[in-house]
């Protein structure tokens, strides 16, 4: 568990320096299981572990209720740690305010609310910062090995299905690095696309996360993303995270027919909701994904409830 109490520190490190305290404050027995830390302006601080929200009082006491002993976060606190979030230049992360989110150093991403600045009905800035949520990045080493033997000779592309929370992403970037390094199969030239940053964990260049011998494009779209994977990088593989719109399945079927194998995740607490979500079926309907992974509940993150084999979007054998 050491390398997840590194992974709650990076993460504590972003915020002020009173917030930063309080929450530092908290007991090492609980930190590697906290997943979010959330500021909102005149409430309590709040931290996610999976199953509970927890509080704290200034001196590190946990509470397992909203209590006027709680430690509150001010407007104050939350523009001091957006700015510290920022490195001091909001300028230079522009772009990714306006999609409504931050990756910081360690992969973490940071979720803003606001007031939205809106030019021709359309985004272009965030004002007025009311909250931050930090998602605490996790890579677990070896945590995809077994899923990978599993499937191995694979069928074809490979959908990550699961609610939020439920490891998706944790699971994505592991069976990058095995599938690069041939860990449980063959090694395949892959290519990871991180639109936002947080399967690689890149900041300043510099991959926090170990992806093997995977090529990244870090911060490309999905489209620019696959369209420069198969003009340059000839991947037997591309994997990238959060599918789900009808322009993602034309890019999956993009991928798939220039010869790569898809590796994808989407949201969707079980297959029948999958099912029933019309962006999902075009998706299923591309031919690119063979093989669909059901993830169990945000309370077992990375952990496989099924594995449904797919012909065109059926049904043809559980396991």
């Amino acid at each position: 568990m050491a390398e997840h109490q590194d992974s709650f520190l990076t993460a504590a490190e972003m915020l002020c320096e009173e917030v930063r305290e309080v929450v530092l404050s908290l007991p090492e027995s609980k930190r590697s299981a906290i997943q979010e830390i959330r500021l909102r302006a005149g409430k309590p601080l709040a931290l996610t572990d999976g199953t509970a929200t927890l509080f704290l009082e200034q001196g590190g006491r946990v509470l397992y209720s909203v209590s006027e002993k709680a430690f509150c976060t001010t407007q104050r606190h939350i523009y001091d740690t957006f700015r510290r979030l920022c490195g001091y230049a909001v300028y230079s992360v522009e772009h990714e305010i306006r999609n409504g989110y931050l990756t910081v150093r360690g992969g973490h991403r940071v979720g803003l609310c606001g007031t939205a600045v809106l030019n021709e009905g359309k985004v272009s800035a965030l004002s007025e910062i009311s909250s931050l949520n930090v998602r605490i990045s996790r890579q677990i080493i070896g945590i995809a090995e077994e899923l990978i033997r599993r499937l191995y000779p694979f069928k074809g592309g490979i959908l990550i299905v699961g609610e939020p929370s439920s490891g998706k992403t944790t699971l994505l970037r592991d069976m990058a690095r095995c599938l690069s390094l041939g860990i449980g199969c063959r090694m395949l030239r892959t290519t990871v696309i991180d639109e936002r940053g947080e399967l690689s964990g890149t900041y300043h260049g510099i991959a926090a996360n170990d992806l093997g011998l995977c090529d990244i494009l870090n911060g490309y779209a999905k489209g620019a993303g696959i369209m420069q994977a198969v003009r340059a990088l000839s991947p037997q593989v591309i994997v990238c995270d959060e599918m789900g719109t009808d322009e993602d399945s034309r890019l999956a079927a993009q991928g798939f027919h220039a010869g790569a194998m898809m590796i994808a995740s989407i949201h969707a607490p079980d297959y029948a909701s999958l099912l029933r979500r019309p962006q999902a079926q075009r998706l299923l309907q591309t031919g690119a994904f063979q093989t669909a992974v059901m993830l169990q509940s945000s309370d077992r993150p990375c952990t496989v409830a099924e594995i449904r084999t797919l012909d065109e979007g059926a049904v043809v054998c559980c396991t």
